[in-house]
C-alpha cells in the first residue's frame, strides 16, 4: 500500500461519506459533496467500505471511487 500513497495526502483523512435510507452513496472531499454513486455501483461501494480494515484502506476506497477529479493542477480562487 505504501506505493498508492507517495506523498501520505489520505493519512489526512480527506474523504467522508453518508450512505442514505435508499443506499445512495454521498462521498465528500473536505467538506464539499463531490459524487453521489447509487444503484449497482453502490452496492459494490458498500461492500468495499464494510470490508476495509484500517482508515487508510476505507480512505483509498473513497479516493478510487471518486476517479481521477483532483490532478493538483486546478486553479485556485483569487
Amino acid at each position: 500500500m505504501s506505493n498508492v500513497d507517495k506523498r501520505n495526502r489520505l493519512d489526512e483523512e480527506p474523504f467522508t461519506y453518508k450512505i442514505s435510507k435508499n443506499l445512495t452513496v454521498f462521498i465528500s472531499y473536505r467538506g464539499k459533496e463531490i459524487k453521489s454513486v447509487k444503484g449497482k455501483e453502490a452496492d459494490k461501494l458498500i461492500g468495499r467500505l464494510q470490508q476495509a480494515e484500517t482508515a487508510k484502506d476505507l480512505q483509498l476506497v473513497l479516493a478510487k471511487a471518486t476517479g481521477h477529479f483532483k490532478h493538483g493542477n486546478e486553479k485556485t480562487g483569487k
